[in-house]
């Protein structure tokens, strides 16, 4: 599985530890990779937000500021038409409101895409995935949400958190997912739709 790293340019996050096979920084991304020492091997964008020289020796895919996608949604799609199985966004949470939904939408595209699709910070973390089955590790003072990203997400089970369902539609004007919590390692399985699974850190 070939998995590539995207550093988005919204509010700065600590990214961790680099475990991706290829990293691609946008726009303002590129100063979030390098206030860690990440040197990413594409930098892409339409540089609105990054003020500081592009780096030599590294590719760049630049684009005008006036187009139809965001710079993160241009790296979804080139990682696509890649081959890269799965992404991770980071620095994409926080900020501008419009900003943090369209991420969300750009996680969607990727999961349409065929791609593993997920984002993450300190107290943050959103998988966006497709029908199957996943175990989620039991998280002591983490929260578990399930949001419906399509209309529907159809056949949905849910076992080891306090709130358990059997082969239930979640729609998506609903907030029946929200707050969920864990009781042991989670599964999940579903047969249609598109799901957010969002786990969010639990003040003390």
């Amino acid at each position: 599985m070939r998995r590539c790293l995207i550093i988005a340019g919204g509010d700065y996050a600590p990214i961790g530890p680099v475990a991706e096979d290829f990293v691609l920084a946008c726009d303002r991304g590129l100063a979030y990779a390098q206030r860690e020492g990440i040197v990413p091997d594409l930098v892409l964008g339409d540089f609105d937000s990054y003020r500081g020289a592009l780096p030599e020796g590294i590719p760049v895919l630049r684009y005008p500021v006036e187009k139809d996608d965001t710079d993160a949604m241009l790296a979804v799609r080139w990682a696509a038409g890649s081959g890269f199985d799965a992404i991770r966004l980071a620095c994409c949470f926080g900020g501008r409101l419009d900003h943090l939904l369209s991420n969300i939408q750009t996680l969607h595209l990727a999961a349409e895409l065929g791609m593993e699709a997920e984002a993450r910070d300190e107290h943050n973390e959103l998988r966006v995935l497709r029908p199957g089955t996943y175990r989620l590790p039991y998280r002591a003072g983490w929260s578990l949400s399930l949001l419906a990203l399509t209309e529907k997400v159809g056949g949905l089970s849910i076992r080891g958190t306090k709130y358990e369902a059997q082969n239930v539609t979640l729609q998506n004007p609903t907030t029946l997912g929200q707050s969920n919590a864990f009781v042991s390692d989670a599964e999940i399985s579903f047969s249609s739709g598109v799901l957010a699974v969002i786990c969010c850190r639990l003040e003390d």
